[in-house]
């Protein structure tokens, strides 16, 4: 099967300026995600998405293909991912090139490993879904949450308020590092009708990278693992 890592990397990243190529540990982010997927073996095409000469010019050096520029309409700050991988596969699609599945992966997703991606594909080509996404379990259970209304706290489910936290069903949240999806599914079910399969990821393994703040504790979060491999090693 044909499979396509799609590597998005806008250039005008606002609040942390130059992210996706940004030296992180010793390197541009986005080499992380290209070495990951490169390393999997499972992909036909690594490829990245940008509108940006230095950011096309670092993934190329990292092993990348960048066979085209991403156009302004999938460029501007209201594009969604889904219109980036609609022009993607309709690119390819021009040039004589069709993928049965994809996988999007994030430039700012250094934890990432080729083994989540080969288990990845393995549970999603395997599964009547049509999608699956990495997940993290919340560390404190969200029905036990509040709002605020008038000035004082309430429970946004009061009857999840009596009962234990090991009563009450986990939750999950995205990690923000990756996604699959079948090419068909993509384009033949609705958005809130697509049925995703989970991989289930330690929160160690995931850090969102919004702040400068979040990029220090990244770069903590990376070297503690690298610590953790070379001593099981």
């Amino acid at each position: 099967m044909n499979i396509l890592a799609l590597i998005p990397a806008r250039g005008g990243s606002k609040r942390i300026p130059r992210k996706n190529v940004k030296e992180f540990c010793g390197k541009p982010i986005i080499c992380y995600s290209i070495e990951a997927a490169l390393a999997s073996g499972i992909f036909s095409e690594v490829m990245v998405s940008t509108d940006d000469e230095e950011i096309a010019a670092v993934a190329k050096a990292a092993g990348a293909s960048v066979p085209f520029l991403r156009s302004a309409a999938t460029a501007n700050d209201h594009a969604t991912i889904s219109d980036v991988i609609r022009e993607v596969l309709e690119t390819y699609r021009a040039q004589g090139r069709e993928f049965d599945a994809y996988a999007i992966i994030y430039a700012t997703a250094p934890m990432i490993r080729p083994e989540y991606l080969q288990l990845s594909w393995d549970l999603l080509k395997n599964s009547e879904a049509g999608f699956l996404l990495p997940v993290v379990r919340y560390s404190y259970p969200p029905q036990r949450s509040y709002h605020v209304r008038d000035g004082l706290l309430e429970w946004n489910d009061p009857t999840a308020a009596r009962m234990r936290s090991q009563d009450l069903e986990p939750w999950y949240h995205d990690c923000g590092m990756f996604s699959f999806a079948k090419v068909e599914a993509f384009y033949h079910t609705r958005p809130e009708e697509r049925r995703k399969i989970p991989l289930l990821l330690d929160e160690s393994v995931m850090q969102d990278i919004d702040t400068e703040e979040d990029w220090k504790q990244a770069e903590v979060k990376y070297r503690l693992l690298q610590q953790k491999d070379s001593q099981e090693n």
